[in-house]
């Protein structure tokens, strides 16, 4: 139930909003809207839960997106400058300012939720020296592209998108292996695996999810760019965390810092790393939140932060650290993003909005302290 609960809860969100708005909540469109609206949240879930699981927290990633943002905007728009240099020189302010936040906790030793909250004002106040009350914009094609772009059309026309297909088939194919491998690994070492039908069931699931996205959005667009984008992070630290040295040594150090120290793991260097790839991540989530508004505003990043660390939450992360997923953190997100875009579909106001996202919060870190206790006992 820990592993899967949240992925269940989440088909019975999608379910009951399919249901309520007759049916407009899986149209191709508005699929593809739902994907475009949450991108930023889902990136800058995706290193929160990194971040939650070293036993750290970052308040201040909302405000640097909207820093790196901001000022990305007066490169390309007042300075001339190419769009591709500019988020490189984005993406590195990202790393420097996360790299400044981790030197504070790894090797001072300062809090990490009193060091985000000293950026979270720091970063608040240089977006606004940056842009005033102004908005910067408009932003030159290729940079739009990142968040509004689609692959192109290719082969006969055959009333769905070709490209988009053979990917989805290509990504159920490649499931399918992984879970098979993945089932054998485990026979081979003795370890517990789900029973044969059960197995099954889950492979029959997947394949039924992964067909019912493709064709959806191969009868609208396609792909949008910014799905690669997510499908490329949650597969490459999805890898990093499951079987790379790092990522075993950030799970040991939420763990039990003191037992991982005495274990040989560079404790200072690993939470260093941990703020420095937040704060990449971060910079990542301001370009694609700029080139979806095609203008740097002084209003971005606004309660992002408590959304990336709501989506961790609901996905499985733990109060305590030590446990979560990438994965988790991307069902986390989308939850969030189904409950937001179901709720405005159906006419719930704002106010009734946040009331309802804060009991699932509150009944998705209840569950987990339910479920330690149970696992205790």
């Amino acid at each position: 139930m820990r592993q899967y609960g949240m992925l269940i809860a989440l088909g019975l969100i999608v379910v009951l909003f399919e249901i309520w708005t007759d049916g407009v909540l899986l149209k191709p469109n508005n699929v593809t809207n739902l994907v475009l609206q949450n991108s930023y949240i889902l990136v800058l879930a995706i290193g929160m839960m990194i971040v939650i699981v070293a036993g750290h927290i970052d308040l201040s990633v909302g405000s640097l997106a909207a820093f790196v943002s901001a000022a990305c905007a007066v490169m390309m728009v007042e300075h001339d400058m190419p769009w591709v240099l500019a988020l490189i020189l984005g993406l590195a302010i990202g790393a420097v300012a996360g790299a400044w936040q981790g030197f504070w906790i790894a090797y001072v030793g300062i809090p990490s939720f009193i060091v985000t909250l000293a950026g979270m004002l720091l970063f608040r106040g240089g977006t606004q020296i940056f842009l005033g009350s102004r908005s910067l914009g408009p932003f030159p094609e290729g940079f739009q592209k990142i968040s509004t772009g689609y692959l192109p059309e290719v082969g006969p026309n055959t009333n769905y998108h070709n490209l988009t297909v053979v990917l989805g088939v290509v990504l159920l194919v490649f499931a399918l292996l992984q879970e098979f491998r993945d089932r054998r690994r485990q026979q081979a070492y003795d370890l517990e695996v789900l029973p044969l039908n059960l197995f099954v069931l889950k492979c029959v699931a997947l394949a039924a999810a992964v067909l019912a996205f493709t064709m959806t959005l191969a009868s609208y667009r396609g792909v949008p760019l910014v799905l690669l984008l997510l499908a490329a992070l949650l597969i490459g630290f999805g890898y990093v965390m499951r079987n790379a040295v790092i990522g075993r040594h950030v799970y040991a150090l939420g763990g039990n810092q003191a037992a991982a120290k005495l274990s040989g793991v560079k404790d200072k260097r690993v939470t260093f790393l941990v703020f420095v790839n937040m704060g990449v991540l971060a910079a990542l989530a301001g370009v694609v939140y700029a080139a979806r508004l095609n203008a740097g505003v002084p209003q971005a990043g606004i309660n992002f932060e408590l959304e990336a660390i709501a989506a961790a939450f609901i996905g499985g992360a733990s109060m305590s650290g030590g446990v979560g997923t990438v994965f988790g953190a991307i069902i986390g997100g989308l939850v969030l993003g189904v409950l937001n875009n179901g709720m405005s579909l159906v006419g719930i106001g704002t106010d009734y909005q946040q009331v309802i996202k804060g009991l699932v919060l509150l009944a998705a870190v209840g569950f987990d302290v339910w479920n330690k206790r149970r696992v205790g006992a």
